[in-house]
């Protein structure tokens, strides 16, 4: 899971903007900043409320409008009282709270200042269109309060557009606020999308790294220890064998453990490997296709009747590339007829040549019973990992019985011109 940055400064911020979000809530928790908002707004609409109606006491109101009885002033302070405390609840209900209350400023003057505060709280947390019609609905009582409470000194209609006025700069404040912040929340998930993109890919290169190692790993050491198992088996077959023949038999044995505790060490060491930037360079065991008569050397060492068949035209030119999937696709071939018919004679074939492509081909009989010492164990994940070899390189691979009963693994590899 991606994890969200924090802000150095995370109590300037809005509830809705605060990183890391609380998890599970419905309301976000308020930040110091939502709180010194919330004391501010509350002790401005209970000063304006005090002053209203101070004023409409007064002999002579400033900007009051006289009302015929006192207990009218009085209830007027007491409903701007009330809007002051639901102050409190306006982030929780913005919506349901300023429909409740606007029916209000139809006669309240002193409830005006904390209204336009829950006002500009459903412009900035509600959908475009609630805040059109709350406006509308506002306008509408705006023009029956100055019906109901008409000033002496001004027309209706220069009353009336004073709300207008109030109306819309609130309007256009929040609206204001609620893009910038919808822009910032697109621009944190835009960042999280692609800070998890980027992990996602770095995870599956490195997936895919590791598989390819694996198979690496597989093709090297399989090769390996099936040579130690074919000679462990003639020592174990033959444990009457003169002297030298159980010492050759042993010197090879030691060799090929040597040789797989080396190609294990490279290997290990590959995956060891941190902060490479050099992805180009081939990494240790990285054979070619010059290599192939060091693997059939190994293989006959073994014991295993091995007959080639090397037509290649300019294999000196032979790419990097092509000559290590060549060279893996006769050492699986190797391998498994090692494994699941000791014994038998193996066929190699390698043709080709630039813009006709490499063909590689390993064929042995099918065996006829069970070898001695029983058949080595395979998962089949060898075959797998050529057939994605192969498939990689563009080429084809096909492998099973053929017409004759014979095993054989045939695959061509294209060779640009």
């Amino acid at each position: 899971m991606t994890s969200l940055a924090v802000p150095e400064h995370p109590w300037l911020l809005p509830g809705e903007l605060a990183v890391p979000a609380d998890q599970g809530r419905t309301h976000p928790r308020r930040t110091t900043r939502d709180w010194i908002v919330d004391i501010v707004a509350f002790l401005g609409s209970l000063l304006w409320v005090l002053f209203v109606t101070a004023d409409a006491l007064s002999p002579d109101p400033a900007i009051a409008i006289p009302l015929p009885h006192d207990w009218m002033t009085v209830a007027d302070a007491l409903i701007g009282l009330v809007c002051c405390g639901l102050l409190w609840l306006r982030r929780r209900w913005p919506l349901g709270l300023l429909v409740a209350t606007t029916p209000l400023t139809m006669f309240s003057l002193a409830s005006a200042i904390p209204l336009l505060i829950m006002f500009f709280t459903v412009v900035v947390h509600r959908r475009t269109a609630i805040a059109m019609a709350v406006t509308v609905a506002g306008l509408v009582t705006n023009l029956v309060f100055s019906w109901l409470r008409p000033d002496p000194a001004w027309p209706y209609w220069a009353t009336a557009s004073w709300g207008v006025v109030f109306s819309f700069a609130v309007l256009a404040w929040g609206m204001f606020v609620r893009a910038r912040r919808q822009l910032i929340v697109s621009l944190r998930e835009r960042a999280e999308r692609a800070e998890a993109e980027q992990q996602l890919r770095v995870a599956q290169a490195r997936h895919l790294e590791r598989t390819r190692i694996a198979r690496e790993m597989h093709d090297v050491l399989a090769h390996r220890i099936s040579l130690l198992s074919l000679h462990a088996g003639a020592l174990e077959f033959r444990p009457d064998a003169p002297a030298e023949e159980v010492a050759r038999a042993a010197g090879v044995i030691r060799g090929s453990a040597h040789a797989a505790l080396q190609d294990l060490r490279e290997v290990i060491g590959v995956l060891r490997a941190e902060g490479d930037n050099d992805v180009d360079a081939p990494e240790p065991p990285q054979p070619t296709l010059a290599d192939l008569p060091t693997l059939i050397a190994e293989s006959r060492s073994a014991g295993v009747n091995v007959n080639v068949s090397d037509i290649v035209d300019r294999s000196g030119e032979v790419p990097a590339a092509l000559g290590r999937a060549a060279y893996r696709i006769v050492q699986e071939g190797l391998t498994n007829a090692r494994k699941h018919a000791a014994g038998a004679a193996v066929t190699v074939d390698v043709a080709g040549g630039p813009g006709a492509g490499l063909t590689v081909a390993i064929g042995n009989r099918w065996p006829v019973g069970a070898p001695p010492g029983g058949t080595l164990p395979g998962a089949g994940t060898g075959l797998v990992g050529i057939s994605e070899r192969v498939t990689l390189a563009g080429g084809r691979l096909a492998y099973g019985r053929d017409d004759a009963g014979d095993f054989r693994l045939a695959a061509w590899l294209p060779w640009p011109a």
